[in-house]
């Protein structure tokens, strides 16, 4: 496993077990299993022209409750993520320090690598009150990945205000929670940043769109060095499109909640899971019991069942897996796999 491998690459696991990508049981990635209603025939889309994306950027500040000129919209998550770090270098010349919350995205890390910055990571689950340093850029994902859990960070954030930091807090997974998103301490904090990736939540990784949400100077800023088209037509509609769908949150939940009371059943009563760690979002991090994640994934490998070792995250290991909450048919292949 690389340093910072993903999971979710059916491809190359259709290939290890000899079926086809439709045959995949795919729970390593932490994409929304339901899908909103659309109604636009991609088809009949004109792509002739050069996208415009008022219309876009209107429907996503609407969605998030904030004016169009606080945010910014990127090529997905990670594009964003390696924006602002480019970004932030530059306004902090000066030796840019970056402390990461972990285990978290592993992007993060990869960004802070690329663009010089000395890192610090702090152990969310043992040392979350842990001091950090003077001007640096805090890394906060929240819910965290890979485990779920929700933090109230309200106190952290005036810690980190009072320290005179940059703070990146990542909501890739907040629609999956009913907690409130902390754009509501957007002019209570100005170096805050909140990233949003809607493509989570409404299933559709393949549409690459990502949100840097921040005070409209910041993002005036940032918008400098941003290229003019960076989102296709399709992108754009696409959102604009799953948007409208008003019960799919309702939906969603309904389904999800469902499913995640089912998948906990299973691992409850697998010999193979040591540990279940408490988890807000579409996926459960777990500890396995005499056996790796590498043996894991082999054993699940003839079923077709696809899950994600964690062991390339800061501060786990070879027994820890990811799996995430798909629907009630997909997680009965998973029970059929582990008590075989």
């Amino acid at each position: 496993m690389t340093p910072f491998q993903h999971g979710g690459d059916v491809t190359a696991f259709a290939k290890a077990c000899g079926c086809s990508v439709a045959e995949v049981v795919d729970l390593s990635s932490n994409i929304n299993f339901m899908k909103p209603t659309i109604a636009t025939d991609f088809n009949a889309l004109d792509i002739a022209p050069y996208p415009n994306y008022d219309a876009l950027y209107e429907a996503v500040a609407s969605h998030y409750t904030v004016k169009v000129e606080e945010m910014e919209l990127f090529n997905g998550g990670s594009s964003a993520i390696f924006s602002l770090f480019q970004h932030i270098k530059g306004a902090l010349a000066n030796a840019p320090y970056v402390t990461i919350y972990s285990p978290a995205y592993l992007e993060y890390k990869k960004a802070a690598k690329l663009f010089g910055y000395e890192i610090r990571i702090v152990d969310r689950f043992n040392h979350f009150d842990e001091e950090v340093k003077e001007n640096s850029l805090i890394i906060f994902v929240n819910p965290s990945t890979p485990d779920g859990m929700y933090y109230d960070i309200e106190p952290l954030l005036q810690k980190w205000q009072e320290k005179n930091c940059t703070v990146l807090i990542d909501e890739s997974f907040i629609e999956f929670t009913s907690h409130t998103s902390i754009t509501q301490y957007l002019q209570q904090y100005p170096n805050l940043y909140i990233l949003k990736s809607m493509t989570k939540f409404f299933g559709a990784a393949g549409i690459r769109v990502g949100t840097l949400i921040s005070q409209a100077k910041n993002i005036k800023a940032l918008r400098t060095k941003e290229p003019l088209w960076k989102l296709s037509a399709f992108d754009a509609i696409y959102i604009q499109e799953v948007l409208k769908d008003k019960t799919f949150k309702e939906r969603s939940d309904i389904a999800n909640e469902e499913s995640k009371n089912y998948l906990l059943k299973i691992l409850n009563n697998s010999k193979y899971i040591k540990t279940i760690y408490p988890s807000e979002a579409n996926y459960i991090l777990v500890e396995l019991k005499d056996i790796t994640a590498k043996k894991l994934q082999e054993k699940l490998l003839p079923h077709k069942v696809m899950i994600r070792s964690c062991e390339n995250f800061d501060g786990l290991g070879v027994y820890h897996v990811r799996i995430a909450v798909k629907s009630i048919d997909d997680l009965k292949k998973l029970k059929e796999a582990l008590d075989a």
